[in-house]
This record gives C-alpha cells, sequence and structure tokens, in this order.
C-alpha cells in the first residue's frame, strides 16, 4: 500500500499557481479555503484534481463546497438537538455528488446499536459514540454502497474551517 502525504505550503503554493486568491490551508488534512471566479464546481473540481495529479504525480478526488453551502452544513447539523450527543463524536461524510436515491433506500448497513447517520443533500451526518475507528460507518463503506466519492471531516474541523470562512 502506497501512501502519498502532500506538504500543505506545497498545496497552497499549487493552488495559488492556478490563479486562486485568498488560498489559506487548515491543518495537515487537505483543507484549503480560497475564493475563485469560477461558478462552475464541477469544471473546478475537475482542474484541482488535473493539477494535483500533474503536480503530485498521483490522483486526489477534490470535494469542494461554497461558503454558503458550508455554512448549512454547520448550521443544519441534525444530530446537535439530541441530547447526549457527545461533540467530539460527530463527522460529517462530504459526498462529490448527491447519491442516487435508489441506493440510499437499498443502503443496508450493519452498524452498532447507538451509532447514527443521516443523508442530507451531498452530505451525510455520523455520530459514532464508539469513535470513528471503530465504525463500519467510514467514507470507504459508503463511497462504495452509494457509488460516490467522499471525503470525511470531524465535527471540530468543520467548525473550525467554518471560523476561518
Amino acid at each position: 500500500m502506497l501512501v502519498a502525504k502532500i506538504k500543505m505550503i506545497e498545496l497552497k503554493n499549487m493552488f495559488e499557481s492556478i490563479n486562486f486568491k485568498n488560498v489559506k490551508t487548515y491543518i495537515q488534512s487537505g483543507n484549503i479555503i480560497f475564493d475563485f471566479d469560477c461558478i462552475d464546481s464541477i469544471k473546478l473540481e475537475n482542474q484541482i484534481e488535473k493539477k494535483i495529479s500533474e503536480t503530485f504525480g498521483f490522483l486526489v478526488k477534490a470535494v469542494i463546497r461554497r461558503e454558503e453551502e458550508f455554512r448549512k452544513i454547520v448550521n443544519n447539523n441534525p444530530f446537535l438537538n439530541e441530547s447526549g450527543i457527545e461533540l467530539d463524536k460527530l463527522h460529517v461524510v462530504l459526498m462529490g455528488d448527491i447519491p442516487d436515491p435508489k441506493l440510499v433506500l437499498l443502503l443496508d448497513i450493519k452498524k452498532e446499536e447507538n451509532e447514527k447517520f443521516l443523508i442530507i443533500s451531498k452530505e451525510i451526518y455520523l455520530y459514532c459514540p464508539n469513535g470513528y475507528g471503530k465504525t463500519k460507518l467510514n467514507n470507504s463503506m459508503f463511497e462504495k454502497k452509494l457509488k460516490i466519492s467522499a471525503t470525511t471531516r470531524n465535527w471540530k474541523t468543520i467548525k473550525n474551517i467554518n471560523l476561518i470562512l
């Protein structure tokens, strides 16, 4: 298994080289905040993926959220209003696209008794009280079953990125 790691300063420089403005990074996690003129998210994702491949020599799927979309993610987490929820056990799966409703209906997931997930548009809100590292509700499983690309962030990262925006 090959694990490739991109230094955030190199990723930031790459984004600046393709004329993105106000480029900021958040921890060594692949989270990049930037301004852009393009209104076509798919075109933008393709441009980023191509440039990463050219620059670093491997494929990475880009998942983009506009500022207003990101704020909705933070403000609409359905688990925040439930009693007994531990914030450090919350995660959000950011999908590249809205999953096929038929695949969502057929979703057969073996989860622990107290685990929860809810799909809303292009996000999957997760509550994993036993820890994300122990759950079957992980990024790979959702990608496979829903036939989408995705990336998962913990709630602390989501909240901190929201503060940077």
